[in-house]
């Protein structure tokens, strides 16, 4: 097997340390690895597969070396500049911000979804949203099955999603301490806002799950529309979505074909008060889906509850695995 050369951008972040693990979980064929990060990380050290490294300031310059594949999670503005300069140089870019989500030259990917779409990447792949990828690895096979008209998500969204600030003002704001990240106290609350308010009245974050789902399961003119919620949760996010299908269903084989799905784990047995959980979700790979039932108020509708660990599955497993597609292309 061909061996390859790696990097992490952002490697001290908390979706970069992430990334660290999961590589480690899963062995990739790495030759020669390499840490990066912002001045401040700079001359830092990581252990990574019993190894130490030393993290390097990431400048135009990083990729004059050979590196096949880099994971970055270090921000839009650095996406922005570092990703193009790294894919001039033949390096194979897997973004986990929003910045080249949506761009039309670039793929988004779910690889249990639309794995073919890596195919025609120019050396930028962006990772989605992480309550954009859960969502996708329930929809897809119902989508496939039955066509779907239109999709309503409602979320509710981990602090860590908001990265070490968010996961601070929970724990912090626990102890009665004012919030640094939020604009209102997240401990015994719910904030219905996630990222800025656009002029639409909705935020972001709710226009990033409408428009990525639309890419994803390549239909432009998909019926979409979010509330996303943060939550006083540390890990996973939860997610209910209501599905409107074209076609018509049986219960029993929808539940087949969701139990069929690849990385995803019904637990529906609501009688045994089995349904996912934001605890038993974190740190698995895995999307839970559960509470799936005929909406008793459309002629093809169901309700489902979706969970998943955000920074796992959500951030840096997905990109890893985008990773391991490209690998095995290479050595097909």
């Amino acid at each position: 097997m061909k061996k390859i050369n790696l990097a992490v951008v952002g490697a001290t972040g908390m979706v970069g340390r992430t990334f660290l693990k999961v590589l480690e979980e899963r062995q990739l064929p790495i030759e020669n690895f390499y840490v990066m990060a912002s001045s401040r990380s700079a001359g830092s050290t990581i252990t990574f597969n019993g190894k130490d490294y030393i993290v390097e300031e990431l400048t135009e310059n990083s990729f004059d070396k050979p590196i096949d594949i880099a994971l970055f999670s270090a921000g839009g503005g650095t996406s922005e500049k570092f990703a193009p300069i790294a894919a001039t140089h033949g390096c194979i870019v897997i973004d986990n911000s929003s910045q080249w989500r949506m761009d039309p030259e670039v793929p988004l990917v779910v690889p249990e979804v639309n794995p073919e779409d890596i195919n025609w990447h120019k050396n930028i792949i962006a990772n989605p949203n992480c309550s954009t990828i859960q969502a996708m690895v329930a929809l897809k096979p119902l989508d496939d099955a039955y066509k779907i008209k239109r999709v309503v998500y409602s979320t509710y969204q981990a602090v860590s999603g908001a990265g070490l600030a968010g996961w601070q003002d929970l724990e912090n704001g626990i102890k009665g301490e004012a919030p640094k990240k939020f604009p209102h106290p997240i401990a015994g609350n719910c904030l219905p806002h996630i990222d800025v308010f656009l002029e639409n009245g909705y935020t972001k974050e709710e226009m990033k799950m409408v428009e990525e789902t639309r890419k994803i399961l390549h239909n432009p003119d998909m019926r979409v529309t979010a509330t996303t919620v943060r939550v006083p949760v540390f890990d996973s996010h939860s997610e209910s979505i209501n599905i409107e299908f074209e076609n018509a269903f049986e219960m029993s084989d929808l539940l087949a074909v969701l139990e069929k799905a690849e990385g995803l784990v019904v637990q529906n047995d609501c009688y045994n008060n089995e349904y996912p959980l934001a605890l038993s979700a974190a740190g698995k790979d895995e999307v839970f889906v559960g509470r799936i039932r005929r909406d008793e108020s459309l002629e093809n509708g169901i309700n489902i509850w979706v969970v998943a660990d955000n920074i796992r599955k959500g951030a840096a497993t997905n990109a890893v695995q985008i990773a391991q597609v490209i690998i095995n292309g290479m050595n097909a």
